[in-house]
């Protein structure tokens, strides 16, 4: 312990701010990271983890602490924080790096960068030289870039870097996976600060409105009166500065218009660094900071006594099935409501309002999703194949990509060559990955420099690496001549930054396709071209003449806002997308217009032509499609189709349609029947002629009339006992007649036709004159199966049925001749049937 008890960074805790509930536990702390090499810190937000553990770590070890935050506003507090607390500038020994931004160079004894940049420098460097620790911050919070940054620094302390300390912070005590995931040959030691947390009352406060979210997840702007109110209503009952938390920038806005001539100070990851440090900064005046989930755990708001909670968080979400990606606005969890909770209790005791009821709180999920399970995984894939990993192989990740997502994200990376058909990275992934962007838009650099020159590729990439443009409509090319104009001068500062940063990351000339040439391409074009290059699954056309509903490439409808200024664009590059639950079509956020040629260019890969022979309402249909992924370029009639393509299309056909497309004569019937009941009474070799065999095999009985057909009239032309009969096995099928018969004569001399009933035993419906003197029940199947009997009165009536003959002539026949003999006197009735002569006539008349 005795570089830890120097003091260098430290500061004692008589300094202000110095003495927080983590102070206590950072000797066993740094007894952990020295005789285990990994440690779990678990502390409630606000507790000094991220203030104090980074300082104590430097006192203790060599060389640099890095602490990764997952946010860039949280990076440069805590950085800031630091510093202060170290009493030296910023930059000297503690400073910080994100991407575009930068304070202190060589020398740091800390620095706080974000997840991010993290992962990028281990995967350039990962045995990090001079670095002696690494602190996970917020590991609870579960963002991707976080979880893949914990199992790369396992990985690099289990094979390169042995004594590379690993320290993930937590404010929640849910850490077994945690503590598993940093073990090596047992879970990392966990240890728990408990903060001197002041009491904090709740007040239940819902809206009048039945539901925050209307169709399509916007925010209701009853529930935004409704959160100004609670504000104001906090205003009066309570001292202190007031924290409200609402899902984004949008709600952000409207809560502080609707609280005009109050000091309010909003606080979001896109403001300038003044803004932020403004509602950061102990302020002299009561104050009112309207932010979002950023302010949940990695940041520290001074001054404040109550929250008001409108319940609400934005998410990202990513529909696999579409390829399309959103900001989703859905309820907190009670662990994040927790949080919130709990800044109004740091100082001194606070008040909660949240706008929502106790009996919708005992309704939230306990916890939030971990990113990994509902965010779009392409870059986090790539990152796996550049580490050597693909799909996360071998790696201690907390929980495992879902795998219809993991293989949605491989197969991107396929289609844009970044990784090969076994999954590993390309010298064109690598070159992907280092541009630190999204690999579509890494794509969209690399291939859109050639066609529209290296600056306005960067210009158009950096653009769309911001979601700040939905102010500006969804006119792309709009928002990139504002942009250029610098009517909001924050946000261009950013993207000229980010643009800067993208020629940086590049990393040596393009490379591509030719395309067209650079100087000829009008800037809307470019920014279509950019953009298609991206998404070519999201190159949509219009669906009709001044339509505002679209059909994209990927198979998703879309539609424009009705007042677009992009309506008469009859192809688009869309760049945002999104679903709203119970919709049909995607809605279209940003997008360029581009042309046809233009689509075939960026998206050549989706362009294919196929012959389409398919049976469709009774007709084939033969036609040459020429397709753009789900867009359909040319469809003209196709003059020679293939024979075998038609008949496996009128098989198709059949088959969706069934046996009775076919004209089904008495004589097809009676066949298919006498078949059936060979099958169920003798087996092998007689077919099964039912439904689902004979479908199955209808090249085997229809294969020669099927390559003639060409609609539903040739069909019905098909005589399909003559059909059938290619069924009859051979040479079985010379007893066929003899095993079941058509026909049977009977003892009047007559041949009368036998009705079979596939399993059941044949009919034989004869009049009963005609069978005077037959004793013996006739059987058929090799005598296996005794005929049924219908035994008809004159009048063609049965008047008994019988398998037994003998018996009946016994015991039935009395009965039926006293019932018949009067009725119809002209017909034979004789007392003893045995030994009188068979007849199909009449008594002549006397």
């Amino acid at each position: 312990m005795v570089g830890y008890r120097r003091g260098v960074l430290l500061p004692e805790s008589s300094v202000p701010g110095a003495d927080l509930p983590v102070r206590a536990v950072l000797p066993a702390t740094v007894d952990a990271v020295r005789s285990r090499g990994t440690a779990v810190l678990v502390a409630p937000p606000g507790s000094g983890k991220t203030s104090l553990l980074p300082l104590a770590l430097a006192d203790a070890l060599g060389g640099t602490i890095i602490v990764a935050e997952p946010r860039r506003m949280a990076t440069r507090a805590a950085a800031t924080r630091l510093a202060m607390l170290a009493g030296e500038p910023l930059g000297q020994r503690i400073g910080y790096a994100m991407r575009g931004e930068r304070s202190g160079g060589t020398g740091l004894r800390v620095e706080v960068v974000t997840t991010g940049l993290l992962v990028r420098r281990l995967q350039q460097d990962p045995e990090l030289p001079g670095v002696s620790a690494i602190v996970i911050d917020e590991c609870h919070e579960r963002h991707l870039d976080a979880d893949l940054l914990l199992a790369l620094c396992v990985d690099i302390r289990a094979n390169l870097r042995e004594d590379l300390a690993i320290v993930a912070t937590s404010a929640t005590a849910d850490t077994v996976r945690l503590s598993r995931a940093l073990a090596t040959d047992a879970p990392a030691p966990v240890i728990t600060a408990s903060a001197a947390q002041f009491d904090v009352a709740v007040e239940w406060a819902p809206p009048p409105v039945p539901a925050p979210l209307l169709p399509g997840g916007r925010v209701d702007p009853r529930l935004l009166d409704h959160v100004a109110a609670v504000v104001r209503r906090a205003l009066t009952e309570n001292d202190g500065d007031i924290l409200v938390f609402v899902p984004g920038e949008g709600e952000i806005n409207g809560v502080t218009r609707r609280l005009a001539g109050e000091n309010v100070l909003p606080l979001f990851g896109r403001q300038s660094r003044a803004e932020q440090d403004r509602a950061l900064a102990p302020a002299a005046t009561r104050r009112i900071v309207v932010t979002t989930s950023v302010a949940e755990s990695s940041l520290t708001v001074p001054g404040v006594r109550v929250v008001v909670d409108a319940g609400l968080a934005r998410e990202p979400r990513t529909d696999q099935s579409r390829g399309l990606g959103s900001l989703v606005t859905c309820r907190v969890s009670k662990s994040s409501a927790d949080q919130r909770a709990g800044r109004a209790g740091r100082e001194a005791p606070g008040r909660v309002y949240r706008c929502w009821s106790a009996t919708d709180h005992s309704r939230l999920d306990d916890h939030a999703a971990p990113e990994i399970a509902i965010a779009d995984l392409a870059a986090f894939a790539l990152e796996l194949a550049a580490w050597g990993a693909p799909g996360g192989d071998g790696l201690a990740l907390l929980d495992a990509p879902p795998a219809v997502a993991m293989t949605a994200a491989t197969e991107l990376l396929r289609r844009i060559d970044a990784v090969d058909d076994s999954g590993r990275i390309t010298e064109r992934g690598r070159r992907m990955a280092a541009i630190g962007a999204h690999p579509r838009l890494a794509r969209a650099l690399l291939d859109g420099a050639p066609r529209v020159g290296a600056d306005r590729a960067r210009e158009v990439v950096a653009m769309l690496s911001d979601d700040s443009g939905r102010a500006f409509g969804d006119d792309l090319p709009a928002r990139w001549r504002a942009l250029r104009r610098g009517e909001d001068r924050g946000a261009t500062a950013r993207w000229r930054e980010e643009a800067k940063r993208l020629g940086r990351g590049t990393g040596g000339p393009v490379s591509g396709p030719a395309g067209r040439g650079t100087r000829g391409v009008p800037d809307d074009l470019a920014a279509g071209i950019v953009v298609g290059l991206a998404y070519p699954d999201r190159i949509a056309r219009a669906r009709g003449t001044d339509s505002a509903t679209y059909q994209m490439s990927g198979g998703t409808g879309a539609a424009l806002d009705p007042q677009s200024p992009l309506r008469a664009a009859t192809w688009l590059a869309v760049a945002v997308a999104d679903r709203a639950p119970g919709r049909a079509d995607a809605r279209i956020r940003s997008a360029a217009p581009i042309d046809e040629q233009t689509a075939r260019d960026v998206a050549g890969d989706l362009v294919s032509t196929t012959d389409d022979i398919r049976w469709d309402d009774g007709r084939i249909v033969t036609r040459r499609v020429e397709t753009l992924g789900a867009i359909v370029l040319n469809d003209v009639p196709l003059a020679k189709p293939d024979p075998l393509l038609v008949q496996a299309a009128v098989r198709d056909g059949i088959r969706r349609s069934g046996l009775s497309v076919l004209r089904w004569s008495e004589a097809a019937l009676a066949l298919r029947e006498r078949l059936a009941f060979c099958h169920a009474h003798l087996g092998s070799p007689w077919p099964a002629v039912d439904d689902e065999a004979l479908l199955a095999d209808l090249d085997g009985w229809l294969g020669t009339e099927l390559a003639s057909v060409r609609g539903a009239r040739d069909l019905a032309r098909i005589d399909v006992a003559s059909a059938l009969r290619r069924l009859l096995p051979w040479p079985a099928a010379g007893r066929f007649g003899e095993l079941a018969p058509e026909r049977l004569r009977v003892p009047s001399g007559s041949e009368v036709r036998l009705a079979y009933d596939g399993v059941e035993p044949p009919v034989l419906a004869v009049k009963l004159q005609e069978v005077f003197g037959w004793t013996v029940t006739p059987a058929v199947a090799d005598g296996r199966v005794p005929v049924v009997l219908h035994l008809l009165s004159p009048a063609q009536r049965p008047v008994a049925i019988t398998s037994d003959l003998a018996s009946f002539w016994k015991q039935g026949y009395p009965q039926v001749r006293a019932d018949l003999r009067a009725r119809y006197p002209r017909h034979p009735w004789p007392e003893d049937p045995l030994t009188a002569v068979p007849t199909k006539r009449v008594k002549p008349r006397q």
